[in-house]
Parts: C-alpha cells; sequence; structure tokens
C-alpha cells in the first residue's frame, strides 16, 4: 500500500495538470495515467535501487515509452503525453530547498541540494532523449526498408519474363 498510494498521488496531479493544459476529454484519463506508469516505475524499482538519480532516469524512460506508444495509439503528438506525465518527476521541492538554503547563509547545503536537483533533471532529460532518438532512429530504418523492398518490386515487376 505504501508504493501503491504515491502513485494514485501522481495520477491524481497529472490528471489534474492535464485539465489545466486544457487536454480533450478522450485523452484526458491516458495522459493521466502516464503519471501513474512514472510512479509505478519508480516505485517498483526502489525496491532495487537506492539511488533517486538512476530511478528519475528509469521512471522517464517508462513514462517515454508509455508516451510514444499511446501517441501511435491514438494518433497525437507524444508531448501530450508526455508534458503531463512528467508533472510529478519535477525535482520542484529540490529547487524550493536550494534557493531556501541560500537565502538563509547555508551555500554548502545550497550548493549541495541544487547540485544533486540538477542531477534529477539531467537523468530525467536524459530518459527523454533515449526513447525519443530510439523512436525515430527505428522509424527511419523501417522507413528505408520499406522504400528498398518498392524499389525492389519495382525492378523485379519491370524485367522480362524469360
Amino acid at each position: 500500500m505504501t508504493y501503491f498510494l504515491p502513485c494514485l498521488y501522481a495520477f491524481g496531479a497529472s490528471y489534474a495538470f492535464a485539465i489545466v493544459f486544457n487536454i480533450k476529454k478522450n485523452k484526458l484519463l491516458f495522459s493521466a495515467l502516464g503519471g501513474f506508469v512514472g510512479q509505478l516505475t519508480f516505485a517498483l524499482f526502489q525496491l532495487i535501487i537506492g539511488n533517486d538519480i538512476i530511478l528519475s532516469m528509469l521512471a522517464a524512460i517508462a513514462i517515454s515509452l508509455y508516451a510514444e506508444i499511446m501517441a501511435r495509439a491514438t494518433s497525437s503528438p507524444t508531448t501530450i503525453y508526455l508534458a503531463i506525465a512528467l508533472i510529478p518527476l519535477v525535482p520542484g521541492g529540490g529547487m524550493y530547498y536550494t534557493m531556501l538554503y541560500f537565502i538563509n547563509g547555508d551555500a554548502d547545503l545550497g550548493l549541495s541540494t541544487g547540485i544533486h536537483t540538477l542531477l534529477i533533471s539531467g537523468a530525467v532529460a536524459v530518459g527523454i532523449i533515449l526513447v525519443s532518438s530510439s523512436v525515430m532512429l527505428t522509424r527511419k530504418i523501417m522507413i528505408r526498408r520499406k522504400l528498398a523492398v518498392r524499389k525492389q518490386f519495382k525492378q523485379d515487376k519491370n524485367e522480362p519474363l524469360s
């Protein structure tokens, strides 16, 4: 239950942001479900991995895969699902505490918190880039193969029968 509740909270937060971002009603639930998927991935891998930077990257990979699949399934842009689902992963608390420590004059703690926050943000970005680049590369390869098959078919069709 301790792992499931944060997933529900992430779903609720994603759903609220989907409403704020004016996502269409038929895609509202699916875009919020991405937040649930990301938090579930974070919670499940938390049992194995103790580093929250790696956990954030794995959650971003899961969200990006979900967004790519849903975008193809619903003929929508990937960003509809990606932007909404990433909201629970944003390290807002880390940014807040970084500024708080600096304002209170605790530069060492502010610097370490700031670096940690930047690492989490970078891990999320790397997770998104990995999936996005892989999907784009795969699509290009598939298009090239399809064109090669068509070209071969045209050549076979134009050859005289012997």
